[in-house]
């Protein structure tokens, strides 16, 4: 076990390296240079401008080269420094994301695993009755097939707009402020359920058809056939075919999970909800590097320790896996 982990570990610490270095880059690729944006309001003489710029290139880490400033960046990153806000100065980068971050964690967590379990169930009924099947499929194939967005702006429209069931903005009231109390939990719950309900709905649907196509084909393979001639009762079969189809859609949970993190940044603008995905589209828009930067590499964390976790669970439920690296020792 201590091998297969050592070697996960390695090839994790390579992925963050790969993903943490493109996150650098990426906004350095945006057009136009966001010290100069800060000085476009500056009147004054030009000599004060130019030191001006040059104090700021140092505060914020964008003086010398680029090898120097990725040098920078990699040994502030190792003593926890995310820099500070362009946009919000002087406010630290690690202090944005953490307050927004609590609110992807709230809609992203719930949302993927309940669609995961749900979804798989859906599908294995599907994939095993085929009244069911006509009627729950052209539900899930209408799901999969729409954009978050799209969907999301479907059901702000219903659900409150036209019933008045729930807010469409925001997180939480006007006028609260966030505490453990009853009227802002209500008021948090109220905002928090249809970006939640819709990252939901769109997600429970390719679940729902990989389990289906997964049953389909494990209920007609040879070790189900041979089972139902020695007499085993279908219920039997239908557990071992739930059992061998759940495997790839634990890959497939992991594998998914930077779509659904790319999803929900869409949801949350949709739905003016805070949280990682609109932060870094304002920091995008006004050229924070820091806090772009900061986001993402929050995101990253949050997927590479999910996949982590993923691939721990899929040991435990697949020993083939385990059994893998111990012979390759």
């Amino acid at each position: 076990m201590g091998k297969y982990f050592s070697k996960k570990f390695i090839i994790y610490l390579i992925t963050f390296f790969v993903a943490v270095t493109i996150n650098w880059i990426a906004p350095r690729l945006i057009p136009g240079d966001p010290v100069r944006t800060m000085l476009a309001t500056y009147v004054g003489p030009a000599e004060g401008r130019a030191i001006l710029e040059q104090e700021l290139r140092i505060t914020f880490g964008l003086e010398g080269s680029l090898i120097q400033q990725y040098l920078t960046f990699w040994g502030r990153l190792l003593r926890g420094d995310l820099g500070r806000s362009i946009t919000m100065y002087p406010r630290r980068v690690i202090d944005i994301v953490r307050n927004n971050i609590i609110y992807d964690i709230v809609i992203l967590f719930p949302a993927v695993t309940l669609s995961w379990i749900v979804g798989n169930k859906f599908g294995a009924m599907a994939g095993d009755n085929k009244k069911t099947d006509n009627i729950v499929m052209p539900f899930i194939y209408a799901l999969i097939s729409s954009p978050y967005f799209w969907f999301a702006i479907i059901v702000v429209y219903v659900f409150s707009f036209n019933l008045g069931w729930f807010p469409s903005a925001q997180a939480y009231g006007g006028g609260l402020s966030p505490g453990l109390n009853m009227t802002f939990i209500r008021s948090f719950l109220r905002h928090w359920f249809l970006p939640f309900f819709t990252l939901f709905l769109i997600t429970l649907g390719q679940w729902a058809i990989g389990m289906r196509n997964m049953i389909i084909y494990e209920v007609k393979a040879n070790y189900a056939n041979y089972m139902r001639s020695s007499g085993a009762p279908d219920k039997l079969v239908r557990e071992y075919a739930f059992r061998n189809g759940i495997l790839p859609q634990v890959t497939g949970f992991a594998i998914q999970l930077g779509q659904v993190v790319a999803g929900a940044i869409l949801v949350q603008e949709v739905f003016n909800y805070p949280g990682l995905g609109r932060l870094m589209l304002e920091a995008v828009q006004r050229q924070d590097f820091f806090l772009l930067q900061g986001s993402f590499l929050a995101l990253i964390l949050m997927v590479l320790l999910a996949n982590f976790l993923v691939d721990i669970i899929y040991m435990f439920i697949d020993p083939r896996i385990k059994a893998s690296y111990t012979e390759e020792g």
